[in-house]
């Protein structure tokens, strides 16, 4: 089957199941992607922290943290949560909000935003409170007939329930849905030619942007005139705008236009440079008929924590002597093989595994002491190691499709764990162009 162009470049090669995709859009109607949070919190009665779930439609989170605050009177510090959603959907989440009363929430009103108290306690919501996200995702405009299109998805669901679940690939949204960029941005930091970097993030365009950023982007490629595109470039590319600004008065300094960047963005380029790796390695393993659902010896697997989630924080080598009880670990979810996300202090496999490790990273020519970032030291990255299969158990129904007469629907339901893609699923199922899953 033929992988989108744009998927290949940011290191997804195949798909792991063997039939055709049912196409179909996503998002035709806002709660046609539903989202609930599993949070592994109990709460109490007492505390300095309201708990309430929080339920919204098509809201950006950092927004509505700002537009709550400003209605409840309070600082946005108040207000804290355990993950971002998604802003093109319904989601529902926990979120805390300090030193508030119940009653200060009667009369709380902003469109497509419910609040329900659920709580009190001594602790914040923060990211480690999340387990995972439950999707309830409708597919329209689909163009097999009720029967033909239940044949299909039982097939594709048959193979991932064989696999154990899908590839672990990081998703479009990592890199950047309509302008992946944010992997060679990655690159050339690590490379040292922050020049090229700069210009990259800042003017390389995208046929699937919008018509009036890649004119703008196109120009300032050609001339580098970062004045003249202060003044062409859209008030919303407020990152380029920043860097632009710092080298309109720093002429050359292309390493510091980073700095301008909140840390979190800067590092988003070198992490999205790792994830491209990953995804590569991945492949490469799939096309060498090596499993994802077992070990072979040479790999590295990382364990389960309390909560049945991959703690990549303990990891072990698996030898010819360990691998009968290692498989016997992985068969009952207890160890998950792992790819690197590479950087200065990753342990790489060996066997075949580590093989294919290190003539991915010799491909690239980026090797583990480039992670150091010389130049930008803040943006160095150890490493790590991440489960390279997503489990997961998809389940679906199938309809006429109300809105598209003539056509069908299918409604997607199964739970991830945190910090994995919806999309990495969908893309088996539907087998598009990720701007159609977006």
């Amino acid at each position: 089957m033929n992988i989108p162009p744009v998927e290949k470049q940011i290191g997804i090669e195949l798909y792991s199941t063997t039939l055709p995709g049912i196409g179909g859009e996503l998002r035709q109607e806002i709660e046609d992607f539903i989202v609930t949070e599993i949070s592994n919190r109990e709460e109490g009665s007492s505390g300095k922290q309201l708990i309430l779930e929080l339920t919204k439609s098509n809201w950006d989170m950092h927004h509505l943290v700002r537009d709550m605050s400003r209605k409840l009177g309070i600082s946005q510090k108040r207000i804290s949560f355990a993950g971002t959603k998604d802003k093109r959907a319904k989601t529902t989440q926990k979120i805390s909000i300090y030193d508030l009363k119940e009653e200060e929430i009667g009369n709380f009103y902003l469109k497509d935003v419910e609040l329900k108290v659920i709580g009190r306690s001594p602790r914040s919501v923060e990211l480690g409170d999340l387990f995972g996200n439950e999707f309830v995702i409708t597919v329209r405009d689909i163009g097999y007939g009720t029967e033909e299109l239940k044949t299909i998805l039982d097939g594709i669901t048959a193979q991932i329930k064989d696999s154990g679940g899908v590839p672990n690939f990081f998703g479009i949204q990592r890199f950047g849905a309509a302008r992946p960029v944010t992997h060679l941005v990655g690159r050339e930091i690590l490379q040292g030619d922050f020049e090229k970097a700069a210009l990259t993030y800042i003017a390389r365009s995208f046929p699937d942007e919008q018509e009036d950023a890649r004119e703008v982007r196109d120009r300032v490629w050609d001339t580098h005139d970062f004045a003249e595109g202060l003044k062409m470039y859209p008030l919303r590319l407020r990152h380029e705008r920043a860097m632009m600004h710092y080298l309109a008065e720093n002429p050359g300094d292309y390493a510091g236009s980073f700095t301008v960047l909140a840390q979190n963005i800067s590092k988003m380029f070198v992490h999205a440079w790792q994830s491209y790796m990953f995804n590569r390695i991945i492949c490469r393993r799939i096309e060498e008929g090596l499993p994802l659902d077992a070990a072979v010896p040479g790999d590295i697997v990382c364990f389960k924590n309390k909560e049945g989630l991959p703690d990549v924080s303990k990891t072990q080598q698996v030898t010819e002597e360990n691998l009968e009880g290692m498989n016997n670990l992985v068969k009952r979810r207890r160890a998950f093989v792992t790819a690197p996300l590479i950087g200065y202090d990753t342990p790489l496999a060996s066997g075949v595994q580590g093989k294919i490790e290190r003539e991915i990273f010799e491909e690239a020519g980026i090797h583990a002491e480039s992670f150091r970032v010389k130049g930008l030291p803040e943006l160095a990255s150890a490493g790590l190691r991440r489960e390279m299969l997503l489990h997961c158990e998809p389940s679906f129904e199938t309809s006429e499709d109300e809105l598209n007469p003539g056509k069908t629907k299918a409604v997607l339901s199964f739970m991830l764990p945190k910090g994995s893609y919806a999309t990495t699923v969908l893309r088996e199922y539907m087998k598009v162009e990720p701007m159609k899953m977006s």
